[in-house]
């Protein structure tokens, strides 16, 4: 017998051991007993006790909404305003309704734990965001905390005892709206030294500060930011639930998504200066059209992003601003920003690579001169877990839910948190494909399968 007590202890480790045990029948069976005592969860009532309150939880993300400086449906929620503020406040109070232990780093990302019965071990971690871009959602960051509360709240009812400690976090500015920094809190976590320096003299569009902005909000950063690092290996397991933020499940009628990878995204700001003149008294062969430059350089990344020969490479001209902006006068500065993303990381820099050579040659052929080529930020791609993406295979087929393998191409927190441990996420399906305007929207039973399929993935990673 204690040949077959250690082997079941080991099995702990291996997920697909785990869904074995639990698919049997044998109520008497002794392997499933021994696992049962050791863990303290009750093998046989697993599935059939997650029960998510559903109505509850859209009630939440209704009620979260609210905090918004546009009217419904849209939702605004930037960084340290007083919205952001109040929605801050509303997520610890949850945290600390579900039992959980709250505490907030020096920049405002927010932590709530459930303490295992071995604390000592490194804990998993769940979470996402809850700001929002102008005139957007109710649904993008906001499912994978409120429903990692809820996943959570699943949990305790069931009667699951975990081992290593489960945790919650809010991730700080998600975003990039107030700063032009996207996952600000993400990559704080992941020891951004280079972030760190830069944040001393941020601004905003306002010249309002990012130390001002911070004390608003009720954060003083007095201590050096250092202190919001986490060294490698603080967590066992980071998984985040979202909306896929595209068609793809929907379409196919699949419940959910299983994230393999996290494409590589890349930013660029170009800036072309030419000559202004009269729109009627300066012919066209004496013209340095700085706006004209621009429009030849989004045609050129759509030439040399379609020119990869992989459907996984994409590009964006978001940004393209011209100065002065009047219809009768010739533009003589231009403003482009450009966002690149590729799986393969050296498919998306020979992208790069090609943009720069053509903003050189159209400024040498259109006699204006390339005054900046910077590259704001160069993230390299995050592949998931192996051992993550089991556990949540192996959830959805015990709960028998159709699932689907993919990649995510939208940024997110977790492409950050890969730098500290191992990482997985789970997408649900939302409407049309919808995301980052008021239209976004996931069904309930969605959200619901998404937070059952997290709730046993999470029960699994804090018994390995």
């Amino acid at each position: 017998m204690a040949s077959k007590i250690s082997a079941v202890i080991l099995s702990l480790s291996f997920f697909s051991s785990f869904v074995a045990i639990s698919s049997q029948n044998d109520e008497y069976d002794p392997t499933i007993k021994t696992m049962e005592q050791f863990s303290g969860y009750q093998i046989h009532d697993s599935i059939s006790s997650l029960s998510v309150h559903t109505q509850n939880l859209q009630r939440q993300i209704d009620e979260l909404s609210s905090f918004s400086d546009t009217p419904a449906p849209s939702v605004t929620r930037v960084l340290y305003s007083e919205k952001d503020v109040l929605a801050r406040g509303y997520i610890k109070k949850l945290m600390g309704l579900s039992g959980l232990s709250v505490r907030e780093d020096a920049v405002g990302n927010i932590f709530g734990r459930w303490v295992g019965s071995q604390p000592e071990l490194a804990p998993v971690l769940t979470g996402s965001h809850i700001d929002a871009i102008p005139y957007s959602g109710k649904y993008d960051g906001v499912v994978g905390v409120l429903g990692a509360i809820e996943a959570i709240n699943v949990l305790k009812r069931s009667g699951f005892k975990p081992k290593r400690s489960l945790e919650v976090i809010m991730f700080t500015s998600e975003e990039p709206t107030r700063f032009g920094i996207s996952c600000l809190g993400s990559r704080l976590l992941a020891g951004s030294e280079e972030l760190k320096e830069l944040l001393k003299k941020t601004v905003d569009s306002q010249n309002i500060s990012f130390s001002d902005a911070a004390t608003f909000a009720g954060y003083t950063l007095n201590e050096d930011l250092s202190s919001v690092f986490l060294e490698k290996g603080s967590y066992s397991a980071f998984i985040e639930l979202h909306i896929e933020q595209g068609p793809i499940l929907e379409e196919e009628g699949i419940s959910i998504g299983i994230v393999t990878a996290i494409a590589a995204p890349a930013s660029i700001k170009v800036d072309f200066e030419g000559n202004g003149g009269h729109a009627g008294a300066v012919l066209m062969p004496k013209r340095n059209d700085a706006g004209l430059a621009a429009a030849e350089l989004a045609l050129a990344v759509e030439k040399h992003v379609l020119e990869s020969g992989s459907i996984d490479t994409v590009g964006t001209v978001g940004i393209l601003e011209l100065h002065p902006g009047a219809i009768n006068s010739i533009p003589s500065k231009s403003h482009l920003e450009i966002d690149t993303r590729d799986i393969d990381e050296k498919r998306r820099n020979l992208v790069i690579e090609k943009i720069h050579k053509s903003a050189l040659r159209i400024s040498k052929s259109r006699e204006v001169n390339l005054s900046e080529f910077k590259i704001v930020n160069q993230d390299p791609p995050a592949l998931s877990e192996d051992s993550i993406i089991e556990a949540t295979e192996s959830a959805c087929q015990e709960l028998k839910l159709s699932y689907k393998k993919m990649i995510s191409r939208a940024y997110h927190d977790s492409l950050f948190m890969a730098r500290i441990s191992p990482m997985g996420m789970i997408f649900i399906p939302c409407y049309k494909g919808y995301s980052h305007k008021p239209e976004e929207f996931a069904a309930p039973e969605d959200v619901a399968n998404g937070v059952k399929v997290l709730a046993l993935t999470l029960g699994k990673l804090s018994l390995s």
